[in-house]
């Protein structure tokens, strides 16, 4: 792509987006089908619920923080499309923080620019800000917090991580990691922890496992002796007093309501409705049998299991860790809509430029199996919805099929990522270790 700059594309994807929100307007207004995604118009209700004083939990199926409610807020009295322009700008903020992360890195400008193409210019990302969903907020607060701990800010990463949790359940997953990466050999005090660069990326991916296992078991040693260390202890303390701070206040507004809806629901969710998941049709099957607690918790079991796995053998390649955890918890969640693959679509650009997949053909195997096996769902979910089939059983098996794809996708992503830990290990004093420093 010669002489076209990463500024001017990232100028037409925004000149884009406006577009997709008016054209939006217009497709609303004289199409049966709406564009606007059915959850803007739950958090537009809630705003204004919000706005006029009440809580914003009397709008049914609401379920997240009231920050959401709150940022929505007007909707009500400048325009309905506020919300939309405020998840697009996000949208793009994320396109930004994707290129100087990578930029942070060293990855070379080209690079760069092809990467953070995959997510500006991707139809899932593009849509799901135009349509009004919530999620690029979220995504771009992940982001920040990575580029916190980049700059060894470690206490407002720990803010940030507070306020996100808060927001969005799910990047509990992200605490580990994150925890088992400030260790002493990377943070010291007064020092900025130094960055591997790209250019040092010399390893094969077999080379690149062994040292991965040598090296994460050595700092889960280290991290079971040393524990307690001042920077996880103020991570620790600054995340948990955040979030329990917008969590207590979120309860002394609005009660039970808000703790319901907003965590436990998340935490119990037991959803009839099809689909991605392979969970549905158990409890399509057992709906109108009260599952205990126990029963609706188990379903975590593969979660936390395939997480631990993750953590173990990729923690010290952050980005690479977060990005595999977040397919891994999609794949296997109890829930799964398409809104969902945005979670680590925004971190897939991060793990691009330590890829030695080629498109043809393995990138294309992986791409249109994924896709294949999401279509093949799909026109299922269509006979189910649209036309009263009876194939339950059938959407079952495609989901079946989609977890293998995802699975799939995975393993390949595995084998082909060459291995780089975010950090460069530093002895007592500020030098590198010798053997540490190409990675």
């Amino acid at each position: 792509m010669p002489g076209i700059s990463f500024q001017s594309l990232f100028i037409f994807s925004a000149l884009f987006r406006v577009f997709l929100i008016i054209y939006g307007e217009w497709q609303d207004a004289n199409m049966e089908v709406r564009y606007t995604d059915i959850d803007y118009f739950v958090f537009s209700d809630a705003a204004t619920l919000m706005a006029s004083g009440k809580s914003p939990y009397e709008r049914s199926t609401y379920c997240y923080s009231p920050l959401i409610a709150f940022l929505l807020m007007p909707n009500s009295f400048l325009h309905q499309t506020w919300g939309k322009f405020l998840f697009s700008a996000s949208d793009l903020l994320v396109g930004l923080l994707i290129h100087r992360i990578l930029k942070l890195r060293g990855v070379p400008e080209k690079l760069c620019t092809y990467s953070t193409m995959v997510w500006l210019f991707n139809p899932f990302t593009f849509t799901i800000g135009t349509r009004g969903n919530c999620e690029p907020i979220i995504c771009s607060m992940i982001l920040w917090i990575l580029m916190c701990l980049m700059n060894g800010h470690v206490l407002q990463a720990a803010f940030w991580y507070g306020l996100v949790v808060h927001m969005r359940i799910y990047p509990i997953i992200y605490a580990l990691p994150i925890v088992l990466l400030l260790d002493p050999q990377h943070f010291q005090p007064g020092k900025k922890p130094v960055l591997v660069e790209w250019s040092s990326r010399a390893l094969k991916p077999s080379s690149a496992t062994s040292s991965s296992k040598t090296s994460i078991t050595q700092y889960i040693w280290n991290f079971c002796i040393n524990m307690i260390t001042w920077r996880r202890v103020m991570f620790g303390i600054i995340s948990a007093s955040t979030f329990f701070f917008l969590t207590g206040l979120s309860f002394h507004l609005y009660g039970w309501d808000f703790l319901h809806e907003a965590l436990l629901y998340h935490l119990t969710r037991t959803d009839p409705r099809h689909n991605f998941s392979i969970y549905f049709y158990h409890i399509y099957l057992h709906y109108e049998h009260e599952f205990s607690i126990l029963e609706k918790l188990i379903s975590f079991l593969p979660q936390f299991i395939v997480q631990l796995v993750l953590i173990s053998r990729f923690a010290l390649d952050l980005p690479f860790c977060l990005f595999l955890q977040t397919l891994a918890f999609v794949a296997f969640n109890k829930v799964i809509t398409a809104q969902y693959f945005v979670w680590f679509f925004c971190l897939l650009p991060l793990i691009l430029p330590w890829s030695n997949i080629k498109l043809v053909w393995k990138g294309l195997a992986c791409i249109i199996l994924w896709i294949g096996a999401q279509t093949n769902w799909l026109a299922w979910a269509y006979l189910l919805e649209f036309r009263g089939k009876n194939v339950f059983f059938q959407l079952w098996v495609a989901s079946l099929l989609f977890l293998a794809a995802n699975t799939f996708v995975i393993i390949n992503t595995i084998c082909s990522h060459l291995y780089s830990p975010l950090f460069q290990q530093l002895k007592q004093g500020g030098k590198l270790k010798q053997g540490y420093e190409r990675i």
